[in-house]
């Protein structure tokens, strides 16, 4: 299982499979975040960790029944000359359920709904982590699907789930504060997964949109924000 170690190709494809594990987790890390903010104080930490754990399990638990994920490329119907398989459902609901959730927090950010929800805090503890386990399935199967492509063998993409996961788990707090703290990186993220949402729309149609156009623009508007509250910040200070 490990004869790869010896391999310099190994460890560059584990390497680049990792950082592309990242990547993808992105779309996840700002969701989760999101989500969690809605959470009391002293939930949040607990919902994190826990949600991204599922995420974790979620793609190895794909990626050990790796069968049946690339069965779900089978057709199951035609409509209008476009086939129809499980995994094109499964990116149409899931995308689906991204737009509305996303646009419904935009919604309540236009007015001035308060983003934690004090009020039975278990309750909303678990309504929350069943919307992150639905998520987290609908990217963990971008994300296996991206593995399998790039190697072939199981334990470099296992080592590659665990080591990205980690490197979430390290970076999803400090990206969870910086969103509560900047309201309008918020809105900015909300937008973003509404554009993810309509990429995996679309992908069930056979619309094929590069995820790597998506993470650009979305790189170039949080500079441009980021650049913002630098000005907003400076203005506020007082001149000595």
């Amino acid at each position: 299982m490990f004869d790869w170690i010896a391999s310099p190709e190994a460890w560059v494809a584990l390497g680049t499979l990792t950082a592309l594990e990242i990547v993808l987790g992105i779309d996840n890390i700002i969701f989760l975040s999101i989500l969690v903010n809605r959470l009391p104080k002293a939930q949040r930490s607990f919902a994190r960790r826990l949600g991204l754990s599922l995420a974790m399990f979620a793609r190895l638990g794909l990626l050990f029944s790796l069968a049946w994920v690339m069965s779900l490329r089978e057709p199951i119907f035609t409509f209008d000359a476009i086939t129809i398989s499980g995994r094109d459902l499964i990116l149409f609901f899931g995308g689906l359920f991204l737009i509305i959730k996303a646009a419904q927090e935009i919604y309540e950010a236009l007015n001035g709904v308060s983003s934690e929800r004090t009020s039975s805090g278990r309750a909303s503890l678990f309504s929350i982590l069943i919307q992150i386990a639905v998520l987290d399935i609908v990217f963990s199967l971008d994300s296996v699907i991206t593995a399998v492509g790039l190697v072939d063998q199981l334990s470099i993409m296992v080592i590659a789930i665990v080591v990205a996961v980690g490197v979430m788990m390290f970076a999803a707090e400090g990206i969870g504060n910086f969103v509560d703290r900047h309201p309008t990186i918020k809105i900015l993220a909300l937008a973003f997964l509404i554009l993810v949402g309509a990429v995996l729309v679309f992908e069930c149609f056979q619309i094929h949109i590069p995820k790597a156009y998506i993470y650009v623009a979305m790189a170039f508007s949080l500079t441009v924000e980021l650049i913002n509250i630098k000005v907003r910040s400076s203005n506020k200070t007082p001149s000595p």
